[in-house]
């Protein structure tokens, strides 16, 4: 009988709850894997910053001069023109009409994303105006043909290489966070705590 009950009791025996969660801490602290560099916050709002910066300039160039085209096309008035000045600092090109109803009007080119064609003083041109205002001019040619968009291409491209690293360290961050566990290692001892000192109560002689 002695050794029946022996037996039984063996069987049902369980580790005390501290040393079961000693062996579950030594286990995470052995899983453990050390977190690679985790990008910061701020590379991240700073790549979507320059992101939106990029795109607001390449708007700022193809927007106003697409809608002079446009305006230029359905009500502009076609006119010869002579350069009468030219210069690079501050960059302009200023025209006489000598052919319409504005004949004799001097008027500087409207630039097309910050573009002028060459020309040089005295030089012959036919150039599209706006009747309602003729400071909005382009050259006939840049009305019925634009030329390439440069700048607005090129921002918008600045645009897109800035989105594409910011979303690529974003996914990356999120990653890191949930592939790897803490910073640091888990404790191997029971709730990280290390074993406190006890005082030798001191007896009176």
């Amino acid at each position: 009988m002695g050794k029946k009950k022996s037996k039984r009791h063996t069987d049902q025996y369980q580790l005390p709850p501290h040393v079961e969660e000693a062996r579950r801490a030594v286990a995470r602290a052995a899983a453990w894997k050390p977190r690679p560099p985790l990008p910061q916050l701020r590379v991240i709002l700073v790549g979507f910053g320059l992101f939106l910066l990029c795109g607001g300039m390449a708007l700022a160039f193809l927007l106003p001069s697409r809608s002079l085209v446009q305006d230029l096309r359905s009500r502009g008035v076609s006119a010869a023109a002579t350069v009468v000045g030219v210069d690079s600092k501050p960059k302009y090109v200023k025209v006489r009409l000598v052919s319409s109803p504005k004949a004799g009007t001097e008027v500087e080119l409207w630039d097309y994303a910050g573009m002028l064609p060459e020309t040089q003083t005295g030089a012959s041109m036919i150039v599209t105006y706006d009747p309602k205002d003729p400071s909005r001019i382009l050259a006939q040619s840049w009305v019925e043909d634009p030329p390439a968009n440069l700048p607005a291409y090129g921002t918008s491209a600045l645009a897109i290489i800035c989105l594409g690293l910011a979303t690529a360290v974003t996914w990356r961050r999120i990653w890191i966070l949930r592939t790897f566990g803490p910073e640091e290692p888990p404790a191997s001892s029971a709730g990280g705590n290390k074993p406190r000192d006890r005082g030798v109560r001191r007896t009176k002689s």
